[in-house]
């Protein structure tokens, strides 16, 4: 663990820009490269939508700058029984709307993200139970001894429950179905920053909260949010000062946004893993086979594998600044070992040689669903993987819309292959994404699992591995169900996704870390 850790805090860069900083702060004008989901962060589990929400909202325990687990709305914890957290809670704490931040509020947040309905659910697997001790105590027992709630926490934010039952809102929204509420377009957290007003696709309206509890790190009045899909736009923007931070530095545009002199960036790669998941239902979405479904025969799978040219991807679509893998997790992530790093060969010949003694000699055509929005140069290098197979006799009709589009239809398995990205975070370990894309669906375990990837050996592993408190037999597990994902050929991996921020010289300090979430609160301007 210790060696994880080491590598974690090797990811986290500060920028830190010349100058004295100025007695009054001023607003921080941030061009993102996508908007987000809803203002409700039990909405959709998505990374981006709650490092924003971040800012509103806080859970009991948080992430530092440099991804250790710290107290946040709990000032401290403990275990009375292996399956029970009692957690004391932070006094003096205001909601935005000036209520007391209680026990009542943390218990209505938990029944609230762990209903049956709420789409991130799979986020809290081992959950039970909450009980309110006092006004300032509150217990959560889990199903089983669980080694990661402090992780899992620290993106279950909290509610005000007079909040959420006034506004009929106690029940969750889900944005990847279209049900919404009060809260997809009103907040009200304990947060540094309130919602002062929002125009969803346009611009969203941050102000600080002068009543938070947290020392004031930072000195920004206001966050002006505002989604820039347009790479080209995006740069120009920040060039000419319209923006003065953006989480979201076109690849293609580093160099030319490093040599102005107003502007520093900030790269690495991130925490996240980008692979391909086949629909491995009965029948495929869109294609010429109708009677079965080719993706079952593990040659096929296993023939799109070796007809990628990974290094070609890599050098054109990313600009050769993203990490080719063969693993589903990170070096970072417990669970990765080395050997699973390891791709198979490109090979056009031995992948129709493949598909022909799978019966497809002449391939077949499916839906390849892409966002154009999400994951870094998505829409290029899903372009380019797609011309690959077509070499190998494939013939995929490529889909690519914003990530609004996408996802119901991927919720709703309406895809043949996709592609995804997973930086299992919170967790930061291999859990996540084997409890939450991998498993079978069974209660809130396979929430992400679209494509009916269930394999009874992984949800076996997953299943012990979520119950084990030591970690040096818990680790192994976990890499054991990698291991069988890698020989069954269930994904493609294909890199690390490079991370690029750029700010102005009108930004003092930013901590970047390998999770790719902003944390503004910890940011100063000139």
């Amino acid at each position: 663990m210790r060696s994880t850790r080491r590598l974690i805090l090797a990811a986290v860069s500060a920028l830190a820009l010349a100058g004295p900083l100025a007695a009054d702060a001023k607003t921080l004008k941030w061009g993102a490269p996508r908007e987000i989901g809803s203002l409700d962060p039990y909405s959709f589990g998505e990374t981006f939508t709650l490092s924003v929400l971040n800012h509103v909202y806080e859970g009991l325990v948080r992430y530092t700058g440099d991804l250790k687990i710290e107290p946040a709305l709990a000032t401290a914890w403990s275990n009375p029984t292996p399956t029970t957290w009692r957690f004391e809670l932070r006094k003096g704490v205001k909601f935005h709307d000036g209520a007391p931040f209680t026990a009542d509020d943390v218990i209505a947040s938990l029944e609230r993200v762990t209903h049956p309905n709420s789409p991130l659910k799979g986020n809290l697997p081992a959950y039970k139970s909450a009980k309110k001790i006092d006004d300032s105590t509150v217990e959560i027992e889990v199903n089983a001894p669980y080694p990661l709630l402090l992780n899992d926490l620290t993106n279950i934010y909290i509610f005000s429950k007079p909040w959420l039952v006034a506004n009929n809102s106690l029940l969750p929204t889900d944005a990847g179905k279209g049900v919404e509420g009060y809260a997809t377009n009103n907040a009200n957290g304990t947060g540094p920053f309130k919602v002062e007003s929002r125009r969803p696709d346009a611009k969203t309206v941050f102000v600080a909260h002068a009543d938070w509890w947290d020392k004031k790190v930072h000195n920004i009045d206001r966050i002006e949010f505002t989604p820039i899909t347009s790479p080209a736009t995006r740069v120009a923007a920040l060039l000419s000062g319209e923006v003065d931070f953006t989480n979201g530095a076109p690849l293609q545009d580093l160099q030319r946004l490093s040599a102005s002199p107003d502007v520093k960036v900030l790269q690495t790669n991130e925490l996240r893993t980008v692979f391909f998941a086949f629909n491995l239902r009965d029948k495929l979405v869109e294609s010429d086979v109708a009677d079965k479904n080719p993706f079952k025969d593990k040659r096929v799978r296993e023939a799109l594998y070796r007809s990628i040219d990974i290094d070609a991807v890599q050098k054109r679509a990313m600009r050769g600044l993203s990490r080719n893998t063969g693993s589903l997790v990170a070096p970072a992530i417990p669970g990765y070992v080395k050997e699973l790093d390891a791709r198979p060969p490109f090979d056009l010949k031995a992948a129709k040689k493949l598909l022909a003694d799978a019966g497809y000699p002449n391939g077949f055509s499916f839906l390849f669903n892409c966002n154009n929005d999400s994951l870094v140069n998505e829409e290029e290098f899903c372009q380019a993987v797609a011309s690959m197979w077509s070499r190998a006799g494939l013939r995929p009709t490529v889909s690519i819309a914003p990530r609004s589009q996408q996802t119901p239809k991927r919720v709703k398995g309406e895809f043949d292959v996709i592609s995804f990205g997973w930086a299992n975070e919170p967790m930061i370990d291999a859990y996540s994404i084997l409890i939450q894309v991998m498993r079978s669906k069974d209660g809130a375990g396979g929430v992400f699992n679209w494509g009916n990837w269930g394999d009874p050996r992984i949800d076996a592993l997953t299943d012990k591995a979520g119950v084990e408190i030591d970690a040096s037999k818990r680790i192994p597990m976990m890499t054991e169900a990698l291991k069988i994902a890698k020989d069954e050929t269930l994904f493609i991996p294909m890199h690390q996704q490079p991370m690029a921020w750029a700010a102005r010289n009108t930004v003092a300090t930013i901590v970047q870390a390998s999770d790719n979430k902003p944390r503004l609160w910890l940011t100063t301007l000139k």
